[in-house]
């Protein structure tokens, strides 16, 4: 089955070994998308490989780049202003939300609900111009610098984000009705591809899926980074592991996610919105140096990148997959020496043998949208 399957969500082939219907053995065949990200980080500054992290989960790149210079930041034990502490807290839940609405859409697409696909895709849509507006692309953003942002938020951008939070519950409200109580919806995940928690566990699976099972283990709960002790949310979890508690999950997050969006827009703090150390970031104000030392100055950061000291260091974050980390390490200067990318999808596809066996062939495009992962950095 695949790696052309519009089921299996990118390239993603599974050896299948069937009785009839029933599948007897799954065996997850990845590395159709393999780029060598890894590998192509120790030719890169720091702030060049920002881009490459777009790639990884495309359908969440914000959050990619924040999860990669928080690593990078952590090496440097470099803190940021609060505000830029705030900016990336809201691009983080933005894509939170898209990155769900695409994964909804996707599954509900897989299972014959087309309006609801249309429906989130819509809304989705309304989050990629805000996303544009913001960082002038509309996929892959590369707005995350080591120290900072590319830019301050736009004249009049908080008031568009509160119109999309004031309208976007009520889309979720919609979803809900056509699918929750919808008895073909029910019949095709209720019961399929049960995940209990402890073979989760053993399995590496993060994220929604992980908390799906029942495990209440969220990094900016658990572990919080960047401002998210300062904001209230709740953490959904699941009761049975199925494919139904993955869908409510995510239903339930994207709700929190709008949560913590009006928290941030209303509690966000002026200032800068760079790290004022010159030697690794750039100027935080026009007048710190004059234009053509301002020139001089980005070209040798972009050039030559920031000066990381020495050192090893792993950081993770709360992605919309699960769980994204970097592992870094440095002989000093400005690139790294050697990079380890721990991608939530890889981890969570490893337990596709154990999800799969014993199911019919069909159930298994209700499991693979249920997982909702991302062949770009499964493959990386």
């Amino acid at each position: 089955m695949g790696p052309s399957h519009p089921c299996t969500h990118g390239v993603l082939r599974i050896v299948l070994e069937l009785d009839g219907e029933v599948v007897v053995n799954a065996r997850p065949d990845v590395g159709f998308l393999h780029r060598g990200d890894e590998k192509i980080a120790e030719n890169l500054t720091y702030n060049q490989f920002v881009p490459y992290t777009d790639r990884l989960d495309y359908l969440a790149p914000l959050a990619n780049n924040v999860a990669y210079v928080l690593a990078v930041e952590k090496l440097m034990r470099l803190q940021v202003p609060p505000r830029c502490q705030y900016i990336r807290v809201i691009c983080c839940e933005m894509a939170r939300i898209a990155s769900h609405l695409v994964g909804l859409g996707a599954m509900a697409l897989d299972l014959a609900a087309m309006t609801v696909f249309l429906y989130t895709f819509t809304e989705r849509e309304r989050l990629m111009t805000l996303m544009e507006k913001l960082t002038g692309a509309r996929l892959t953003n590369s707005y995350t610098r080591v120290g900072g942002v590319a830019r301050d938020l736009p004249n009049g951008w908080i008031a568009e984000l509160k119109k999309f939070l004031g309208d976007f519950p009520k889309m979720i409200d919609e979803v809900d009705r056509l699918l929750t109580r919808n008895r073909i919806f029910m019949d095709r995940n209720q019961g399929v591809g049960v995940l209990p928690k402890d073979v989760a566990i053993d399995f590496g699976v993060t994220g929604p899926n992980l908390r799906g099972s029942g495990v209440e283990f969220d990094l900016r709960k658990n572990h919080p980074y960047l401002c998210y002790k300062d904001f209230e949310f709740d953490v959904p979890v699941g009761t049975k592991g199925d494919c139904y508690d993955r869908y409510l999950v995510r239903m339930e997050e994207m709700r929190q996610s709008v949560r913590i969006l009006k928290q941030a827009c209303d509690k966000l703090p002026g200032g800068p919105v760079n790290a004022p150390d010159l030697k690794s970031v750039l100027p935080p104000k026009q007048e710190v140096l004059t234009k053509m030392e301002q020139l001089i100055h980005h070209f040798m950061i972009v050039t030559e990148g920031p000066d990381v000291p020495a050192g090893e260091v792993y950081f993770s974050a709360e992605n919309p997959k699960g769980e994204l980390g970097f592992y870094i390490v440095s002989k000093g200067g400005g690139v790294p020496w050697r990079m380890k990318i721990r991608s939530p999808s890889f981890c969570n596809l490893s337990a596709l043998p154990y999800l799969l066996k014993g199911h019919m062939i069909g159930d298994i495009a209700a499991i693979l949208g249920s997982l909702d992962f991302v062949m770009g950095e499964c493959d990386r």
